[in-house]
């Protein structure tokens, strides 16, 4: 993760949720990497996103992981605020 600093002022898209298990996360290990990436560059230049494409998951399961991705991120930004 602490290589993402050295990218200067790029936009950066952050995996928070991992395609290669069949569990969805919780919104708040979503919201503990984007805090991680945060001590790395500026809230401002994190997009959070899946690790890799999401087809050959089950339907539900990546609704339940975009589902925990987009509560994760509203997390930090209410913290932000």
């Amino acid at each position: 993760m602490s290589l993402i600093g050295l990218l200067g002022d790029k936009d950066i898209l952050v995996g928070a949720v991992d395609v290669a298990n069949d569990r969805a996360e919780t919104p708040e290990e979503v919201a503990a990497v984007i805090r991680a990436a945060m001590q790395h560059v500026k809230p401002s230049q994190i997009y959070p996103c899946t690790n890799c494409g999401m087809v050959p998951l089950d339907r539900e399961l990546a609704r339940a992981k975009l589902r925990a991705l987009g509560a994760g991120a509203a997390l930090v930004r209410r913290e932000l605020s």
